[in-house]
């Protein structure tokens, strides 16, 4: 770091031209990327999606689009099986597929007996329409096309006997949180810069106060240069472009906050000039690079998964990530050494910014946090850790699946159309009928005849017609008894699946659904422990100790739990998701969203946990004192995490409010989270904890400081407490303090903050 250092502060020209020209190279690469964002989402290799996408490459519509369900009410005394009337009503549902464009079936083109409701007086068909642009967050994504079930409607009507009602549902037409004009991105920008503003101001409370956001207007765009670069080797997915300015400045100015502040803190001890930088670069530097690293790891998880949508998102945040780093490390000191030179010619004239010397000391709030944890620690770790222990266990409900009829919309014509079905004895499950694809040289018929035996399923509509025969092949619909989102529906679809002969697939939203959540969290443990084992040797190595990686690791996932459970009270149990949000919840957690979480959240819980420890690691070397590593570690670091946690809070806040439901989930997710780990993990139970082991936090034993490569940190006694050094740095006076470097020399031992 101090190579890195002098390299900028020797060269200051060089470096600004290159921070210059890698921001024009941005502004282009911005240019160049949104014309061709990828705006599908993709699941290469599962036999979901596969099908869907052979379904509508030959029929043009169907598959992973949920079907509308135009139910039809006649009037008293007439029945759809009667000749004149199902004339009519076939009619009707050619004019709708004309209308729409789509693909439909009904008791006129079947005779199926299963398509009449009991009397008579209620019949219903299925209107498959063509694909619908599927950007966005691929969770329940209901919602989709509203504009279509007016237009069913409408074309309908005519042709139905007079008196006659025709409601159109179906899951997207039951829709509770569809799209209410997307993101709005300038608008949530200045939002989050706007919060960004008003924080920096409270902390620094001057001009420098616009430094970090400085920082984080020049990375955004040297970001999207990285992501330029991975483009020929990834889809880059347009919901990525939109995210990544909203993280990014959270996360730039994350750490351009602990390079300024320590630069504070150095220059009110009385290091002036470039030594206050360069002692901000030895500490803070590694801080931010490890921190750096730390969220490139949460963020591999979805690199790895064979999802493009993921991997676009994980690649768009480590490259954010590693752009904020960078110009925190380049062109932050060299904003940090013009500031120094301006202070320096105000103290000679006289002129010096009264209260700097509050720098010196660590924040009265957080000191005072900080003991009080100290002195109920065990009382703090119970309750603390008991209610993120029970917020973990409610996420064992967590609910993946496709929403159920009985969480959307309680009013409006889908539901009025649905409630007329369901009174006819026809089973909700149709609403999630889907699609089977069989090739040539298969017989439909056959299929058709299997699958109506199958277990569960209510009925199977195989017209044999131009609309439904194609190149050979067939696509023949399964209407189940039961919604696929519910457990008896799914198990449907798997006995369907294992019905059909080889070569013939099984397609529909909710196959593709199951599909993607098998693949995806099936081999998530496996990445979580590859993750955990890789953290563990990274964090071992900065904190030379063995009990903080392990404690962080533990504690990250602990906190990971507790955000699973809170979004099952917000979106679940749907508690005061209306009044914070103003959307109702459909009972569904997006199937991307707990991956997703976790990549983003376990990098930046682990941002903050570096800033935390590194600073305790740095008071216990230089004090030998448990108890005072703890208290100046929270009294230095607490309100700097806090007001991080803080901007990125309002980061994702904005994204949460209005637009797609998916992404209003995911955004308060990532929310929630940073609050629950800046308060319950950072700022009671790290510190409770670290004052519960003692002196067993500092130890790494010879044999693993070999293999880590790093010096040892044998156990020693603990030094009496408040015999450490005075809040200016100097030597500490109390058993094993003597050994401790100098801050300046961290970079040999590893990472300050």
């Amino acid at each position: 770091m101090d190579k890195l250092c002098s390299f900028v502060l020797g060269r200051k020209r060089l470096v600004r031209m290159i921070v210059i020209l890698l921001l024009l190279a941005g502004g282009g690469a911005i240019a160049l990327l949104i014309p061709n964002m990828d705006e599908r989402n993709a699941y290469p290799g599962l036999a979901g999606y596969k099908a869907n996408q052979k379904i509508m490459e030959t029929y043009g519509n169907g598959g992973y689009e949920r079907p509308f369900v135009p139910v039809v009410t006649l009037p008293e005394g007439q029945r759809a099986d009667s000749p004149a009337t199902t004339q009519a009503i076939g009619r009707a549902f050619a004019d709708a597929a004309e209308k729409v464009d789509a693909r439909v079936v009904s008791y006129a083109d079947t005779g199926d007996e299963a398509f009449l409701g009991e009397g008579g007086r209620t019949t219903f068909g299925l209107v498959f329409g063509g694909p619908v642009e599927q950007g966005g967050l691929p969770g329940s994504a209901l919602g989709e096309a509203p504009e279509l079930g007016p237009l069913i409607s409408e074309a309908m009507r005519a042709e139905l006997p007079p008196g006659s009602e025709v409601r159109v549902t179906g899951l997207d037409a039951l829709a509770t949180g569809a799209d209410q004009g997307g993101l709005n991105v300038p608008v949530k920008l200045i939002v989050t810069i706007g919060a960004a503003i008003v924080v920096l101001l409270y902390v620094f409370r001057s001009a420098l106060a616009f430094v970090p956001l400085l920082t984080a207007l020049v990375a955004v765009p040297i970001s999207f240069l990285g992501l330029l670069a991975a483009s020929p080797f990834i889809a880059v997915h347009e919901t990525t472009v939109i995210m990544l300015p909203l993280f990014g400045i959270g996360i730039a100015i994350d750490y351009a906050l602990i390079l300024v502040t320590r630069w504070r803190e150095e220059e009110a001890k009385g290091h002036h000039g470039d030594d206050a930088v360069r002692r901000a670069m030895a500490t803070s530097g590694h801080a931010i690079v490890f921190s750096a690293g730390a969220v490139a790891i949460g963020l591999v998880t979805m690199v790895l998964l064979p999802i493009p949508l993921l991997r676009s998102l994980g690649v768009g945040g480590m490259m954010v990530t590693a752009a904020s780093a960078l110009v925190s490390l380049t062109l932050l000191p060299l904003l940090l050494s013009s500031s120094g030179r301006r202070l320096a010619k105000r103290r000679e004239a006289g002129r010096e910014r009264p209260g700097l010397e509050r720098e010196a000391s660590a924040g009265r709030f957080w000191t005072a946090v900080a003991e009080r944890v100290i002195r109920f620690r065990w009382l703090t770790a119970a309750v603390a850790g008991g209610v993120l222990v029970v917020l973990s266990v409610t996420a064992l409900g967590l609910n993946l699946s496709v929403p159920t009829t009985d969480r959307l919309a309680e009013s409006g014509p889908g539901r009025e159309g649905l409630t007329a079905l369901t009174d006819a004895g026809v089973p909700s499950g149709t609403l999630t009928s889907f699609d089977v694809y069989v090739p040539g040289g298969t017989d439909p018929a056959e299929v058709a005849d299997t699958l109506r035996a199958t277990d569960g399923v209510y009925a199977v509509a195989a017209p044999d017609t131009d609309a439904w025969r194609a190149d050979g092949s067939a696509v023949i619909t399964v209407l189940p008894e039961h919604e696929g989102g519910a457990t008896a529906g799914e198990d449907t679809i798997a006995r369907v699946v294992g019905a059909v002969p080889d070569g013939t697939l099984v397609g529909g939203n909710v196959t593709q659904q199951i599909d993607y959540v098998d693949v995806t969290y099936t081999a998530f443990p496996w990445m979580l422990a590859v993750l955990s084992l890789v953290t563990f040797v990274m964090l071992a190595r900065a904190f030379r100790s063995l009990i903080l990686p392990l404690k962080a690791i533990v504690l990250n996932l602990l906190s990971l739990g507790a955000v699973l459970g809170a979004m099952v009270i917000l979106w679940q149990w749907g508690w005061g998701t209306e009044a914070l949000l103003g959307i109702k919840p459909d009972g569904s957690i997006g199937t991307f969203v707990p991956v997703t979480i976790f990549a983003f959240l376990y990098g930046l819980s682990m941002d903050y946990e570096v800033f935390i420890l590194a600073r305790m690691r740095e008071e216990y070397d230089r004090t030998g004192s448990t108890r005072e590593a703890v208290v100046r570690g929270v009294g230095r670091t607490g309100r700097l995490v806090t007001c991080a946690a803080l901007i990125l809070f309002c980061s994702f806040a904005s994204m949460a409010s209005g637009g797609e439901l998916d992404v209003s989930i995911f955004a308060s997710g990532i929310a929630l989270g940073i609050i629950i780990d800046a308060t319950l993990i950072r700022g009671l139970l790290v510190p409770a904890v670290v004052a519960m082991m003692g002196k067993w936090n500092w130890w790494l034993p010879a044999g693993a400081a070999r293999l880590l490569r790093v010096e040892p940190s044998p156990l020693r006694d603990e030094a009496p407490d408040g015999g450490g050094p005075t809040d200016d740095g100097g030597s500490a006076s109390g058993p094993g303090a003597g050994g401790g470097p100098e801050p300046i020399a961290a970079a040999g031992r590893g990472v300050s903050g």
